[in-house]
């Protein structure tokens, strides 16, 4: 049994393993271009080579998947969803921030920067194992890791944990799955404000998809038809071009303008049809 394995999604969705520090597998994707990388490396296809290549500056760069992971970081891109968490916190509008990291999974954290650190430069965590380091350096900042002794990722828990410390203000980010209904639907005093921000969506079913815009505030394009589809049917409030960000709900565009306009950005627009002269393909 290996002791220290984490999988993420990135890149397209492209499955990849890191033990102990090392990259030990890479999948494949359908996804072979992304505007995001063209438009920072100039990468005009998401092949093996560049995502070992990426995934590895990862690891070096702020020891992601090990016992030298930075916790807390300065703002990456001008509007993500770590962007948009963190500059809600700074407001006061969010106490409690429930995310995820590799090698401590389901954490609540509370500091601005760490919410930022967590979240800025890791794709889509599937499953990770705990790194001591990691969750000490966590808690060190005031953040509570659900489960220390077995990392696990499980959003619902840590919903249920934020609201027995107290928190009123409480952001969940989440992969698409059922438990974003689950969240919705659990039962809450009528003090406390639950958001849920949905990223890494690519593959999404339509199913999926309708159930994630009823339930969700913030929900992420990134490569999946089945969001482009449906925000070219139903309209919703958004802002980027190229990755679209759309908002699910109004409070979900409040967090988003309040990031938007702290960096001076014009606020959300409704521009239909949308301009997709470059945005990942194909999609999924």
């Amino acid at each position: 049994m290996v002791e220290d394995r984490h999988v993420i999604e990135a890149l397209g969705k492209v499955r990849v393993v890191i033990e102990n520090g090392e990259i030990t597998e890479v999948g494949s994707s359908d996804v072979k271009y992304c505007p995001m990388f063209h438009a920072m490396h100039g990468v005009e296809e998401l092949n093996e080579e560049f995502i070992r290549k990426n995934i590895n500056f990862r690891i070096k760069d702020f020891g992601m998947c090990t016992p030298e992971r930075i916790i807390e970081m300065d703002d990456v891109v001008t509007v993500g969803i770590s962007e948009i968490l963190k500059t809600n916190m700074e407001m006061g509008n969010i106490d409690c921030v429930v995310g995820a990291c590799e090698g401590s999974g389901t954490v609540l954290m509370t500091n601005s920067r760490v919410v930022q650190g967590v979240g800025a430069r890791v794709s889509g965590l599937v499953s990770t194992t705990p790194i001591p380091e990691v969750i000490e350096n966590l808690e060190a900042r005031g953040s509570t890791v659900l489960n220390p002794e077995t990392a696990e990722l499980d959003q619902l828990e840590g919903l249920k944990l934020a609201l027995d410390m107290g928190y009123k203000n409480i952001a969940i980010t989440i992969l698409p799955s059922p438990m974003v209904e689950e969240i919705r639907n659990y039962p809450v005093d009528d003090d406390v404000n639950v958001f849920i921000l949905v990223a890494h969506t690519t593959g999404a079913t339509p199913e999926e998809t309708e159930m994630l815009f009823e339930n969700a505030d913030i929900v992420t394009a990134c490569a999946s038809k089945a969001i482009s589809d449906y925000a070219d049917e139903h309209e919703p409030y958004y802002y980027g071009l190229k990755v679209p960000i759309f908002c699910a709900s109004e409070a979900g565009r409040e967090l988003l303008d309040n990031r938007l306009e702290k960096i001076g950005k014009p606020l959300t627009t409704n521009d239909y049809p949308r301009n997709k002269d470059d945005i990942p393909h194909k999609l999924i």
